[in-house]
């Protein structure tokens, strides 16, 4: 049995999870998801830790599930508590002082994100944002969804990235095949180039906990069970703090 640690992206909640959590803990393990302080323009990078952090203790047998912008969170747990493996579901590479808000320039994210204007044009701004993260989510649950967003400040964005390298710890990076946010051949670009590891693949948006919650428990689990270590991972690139 493992602590499956559920860290949520950015405008998010624990109650992104919420689907996921009973599958998971059906297959025997314990789970703990928390409400990061995104709506709080006081909290930077380490209060998003601390929060982690908060929720974990007592428990061990750790393993980090973090989802897009949950990426730049997940390592700094790592640098605070033993953790066994990190996973990255659709998730951003952070480099070592490197801020979220130059990370869509640093890793050319511009020229691989097609906007869906169409469907933005056609039902306003909800059926873009529905169109492009939500897109395989059942229609009620998606607009549930857009209802549980929450505000987020811009200040872990302006941060630098605190760690000088990326924790030694055992990570794989799953990239949702069907994602319109992040593409799929961008983001196989961007893993490569920082974690130094080929990512796994599953079926389904950028919103996969939501579309196919149990599949995704699936492959979280098998990473728990499989007995083949993760590939070797080469540093990711350093970037001076802007």
């Amino acid at each position: 049995m493992a602590t499956f640690v559920l860290i949520h992206g950015a405008f998010d909640s624990a109650w992104h999870w919420h689907l996921l959590e009973p599958e998971l803990r059906g297959r025997g393990h314990d789970v703990v998801a928390m409400d990061l302080p995104c709506e709080d323009d006081s909290a930077g990078l380490a209060e998003y830790a601390d929060t982690v952090v908060d929720a974990i203790r007592p428990r061990r047998d750790l393993v980090l599930v973090a989802q897009s912008f949950g990426g730049f969170t997940a390592p700094l747990v790592c640098d605070r508590v033993p953790v066994e493996l990190m996973v990255l579901v659709a998730g951003m590479v952070p480099s070592p002082g490197e801020m979220a808000n130059d990370y869509w320039t640093n890793t050319r994210f511009g020229s691989a994100f097609v906007p869906l204007d169409g469907a933005a044009e056609d039902g306003g701004e909800d059926a873009g944002t529905i169109a492009t993260f939500l897109h395989d989510v059942p229609p009620d649950l998606a607009h549930e969804t857009l209802r549980k967003t929450r505000r987020q400040s811009e200040t872990p964005g302006k941060e630098p990235w605190p760690l000088r390298s990326w924790p030694d710890v055992p990570t794989k990076f799953l990239l949702c095949r069907d994602d319109r946010f992040f593409p799929a051949e961008w983001l196989h670009g961007v893993v490569q180039e920082r974690l130094g590891i080929t990512p796994d693949e599953i079926d389904g948006s950028h919103c996969v906990a939501l579309s196919r919650p149990r599949a995704l428990a699936d492959r979280l689990d098998g990473y728990v069970t499989e007995r083949s270590p993760p590939m070797p991972r080469t540093k990711p690139t350093i970037h001076a703090p802007a």
